[in-house]
């Protein structure tokens, strides 16, 4: 199915259904967090790993043990497992009225530049899901993330959320 079959269904539960996809139970903290909170209307989840029936799917740095499009379908499937938890916290996806921002830390080979196109599975699958409550910020990580920003040139790499006093 496309984006443009899913133009009239708006419900993120529907548009799941039409998308063929079933999500799986929202997978346990493996250490001492929780996976996700709720703070006044804002839901947080914990990072997602590609976990499916509590194997880790893909294991590797992108560029190196995965491929390019492995590392986007590890981002679609952690992205999955996060959309997992988002039910398991507002009990249907249809209660969600926003998604405004998605993070993503890589585990990358040092010579491997093509991090959004990886990201962007999980970008790809939130859009598909949400429809028009979908499109959102993002922020990409990897692991020495100040060694990332010297090879890709960049200097400062600075997002932070901040409230409109105007807005509420």
């Amino acid at each position: 199915m496309t984006a443009a079959d899913l133009t009239d269904i708006e419900a993120p539960e529907a548009r799941l259904a039409a998308l063929g996809l079933t999500l799986p139970a929202a997978p346990g903290a493996v250490a001492n967090y929780v996976p996700w909170a709720v703070i006044d209307n804002v839901v947080m989840t914990s990072g997602q790993l590609p976990w499916i029936d509590g194997d880790l799917k893909y294991k590797g740095r992108i560029g190196a043990a995965l491929s390019g499009e492995e590392g986007y379908q590890a981002c679609r499937l952690s992205a999955l497992n996060a959309i997992a938890q988002l039910r398991a916290a507002a009990g249907s996806l249809d209660r969600i009225r926003r998604v405004f921002r998605l993070e993503g830390t890589l585990n990358v080979a040092e010579d491997y530049r093509d991090h959004p196109q990886a990201l962007n599975g999980a970008s790809d699958l939130v859009n598909q899901v949400f429809g028009a409550r979908g499109p959102h910020l993002d922020d990409l990580h990897q692991p020495g993330d100040a060694a990332g920003l010297r090879r890709a040139g960049g200097a400062v790499r600075p997002a932070r959320p901040a409230e409109d006093a105007g807005r509420r």
